[in-house]
């Protein structure tokens, strides 16, 4: 079955059928090479029922190959004087007698395939200046060509970077001590996604890229099922994260639902948008009626949160560490956090800080109402059973804030 046309075919097309015409042959076409097959991609013929898109033909005994290898000229008038030229298979079917090739390079300068014109019937005419405009056309048909095969070259490595962590069943996943500012006593945790170390990649981006190649529900589902994992080893709640896209897949309900539901803190991202949130709203109703409790992630860094709170009437909104890093030496963080405070406590929110990582910050963010912090000053994420549920550090006294 023929592939359909994309958009960069279609410009290929009338690139070849420029070639075609003014050469005057029978048939012109950008063949891929992958070292073993000559793929022709696109065809513009004039017998398009002989001649069509994804053909494929044996590369060692095309004409192509052997212009690359330069065992013949890249400019054939008559093939019938080349006994090379007609020991191949083309020579006898469908009977080729004259052609004009030229390779395709990308702008690395490797060959991605040829460009080329062929006719039934020799050509004396033809000569190294319709060289010249293959040459000009295979330019241009790289400029187009090089855009959608780099994106799927991205893509593929994203897909073979993921497919071991899918198949072995997901991200490892370790959990962050979330305190209660005030007594220091742990509350929950947060259950974060790690990925190998050498891809130099944080969870986000991961995820990210994931959800770009069609990989992100199942790998949110996967760490999702690992963080509920935690839940038979840990006291507590354990608070984890999901997409909004994903949570209203039914593998992502099913998944919720047969959970311990009042030990779940449901994190959504500010940073991820909302296209329905009628939807989103009838899918955690009859959660929430269980005891699922909803937090709002990264309030602070983005401009859609306060949309997010409105909507959905968390239970918890957890302070961006944008905010939480220097509040203790900013004034203007300071009063920021104050506000976040007040409005949350004006609507029966509680708030966490994220990214508390000094005593100092611990201190300011106490004293400005904040309920509870999470960050590096309480703990590194790491296995559960390497938390603890005694206080997790002295409460430090209240230092001076900004009015």
């Amino acid at each position: 079955m023929r592939r359909q046309r994309s958009e960069a075919d279609q410009q290929i097309a009338d690139l070849l059928r420029t070639a075609r015409r003014s050469l005057q042959l029978s048939v012109a076409f950008l063949s891929r090479l992958d070292g073993t097959t000559q793929h022709l991609e696109v065809v513009d013929s004039a017998i398009p029922l002989v001649f069509h898109d994804g053909i494929t033909q044996a590369q060692e005994t095309t004409f192509c190959q052997l212009v690359l290898d330069g065992r013949l000229p890249a400019v054939m008038p008559d093939m019938r004087k080349s006994p090379l030229a007609m020991s191949l298979p083309v020579a006898r079917v469908p009977r080729i007698r004259s052609y004009v090739t030229t390779p395709v390079r990308l702008s690395d300068g490797s060959v991605y395939g040829t460009l080329c014109a062929f006719g039934f019937t020799s050509d004396p005419e033809l000569t190294t200046r319709d060289k010249s405009l293959m040459d000009v056309l295979a330019s241009a048909a790289s400029v187009i060509i090089e855009p959608g095969l780099r994106e799927q070259q991205r893509r593929d490595e994203i897909g073979h970077r993921l497919d071991p962590v899918l198949a072995q069943g997901g991200p490892t996943v370790v959990l962050q001590p979330i305190v209660d500012l005030t007594t220091g006593e742990r509350r929950g945790a947060e259950a974060l996604s790690r990925f190998p170390a050498e891809w130099g990649l944080t969870p986000d981006v991961v995820f990210a890229q994931a959800h770009g190649v069609g990989l992100g529900d199942p790998l949110e589902l996967l760490a999702l099922q690992r963080a509920a994992d935690h839940l038979a080893a840990v006291t507590g709640y354990v608070s984890m994260n999901v997409s909004p896209a994903t949570l209203l897949t039914p593998g992502c309900l099913d998944l919720l639902a047969g959970l311990p539901l009042p030990r779940v803190l449901l994190e959504l991202s500010e940073h991820d948008p909302v296209e329905d949130y009628a939807a989103l709203q009838e899918a955690l109703d009859p959660l929430r009626a269980r005891g699922l409790r909803l937090a709002i992630d990264d309030v602070g860094a983005g401009f859609s949160s306060l949309r997010h709170i409105v909507v959905t009437a968390p239970d918890v909104i957890k302070m961006d560490r944008s905010i939480v890093t220097h509040v203790d030496t900013d004034p203007v963080l300071a009063k920021l956090a104050r506000s976040l405070v007040e409005f949350a406590h004006g609507i029966d929110v509680r708030v966490v800080a994220e990214g508390v990582e000094t005593a100092a910050e611990h201190a300011v963010l106490r004293a400005l109402g904040v309920d509870d912090g999470q960050g590096w000053h309480f703990g590194r994420p790491g296995p559960a059973d390497l938390l603890w549920d005694a206080p997790a550090a002295a409460v430090p006294g209240t230092l001076p804030v900004a009015p």
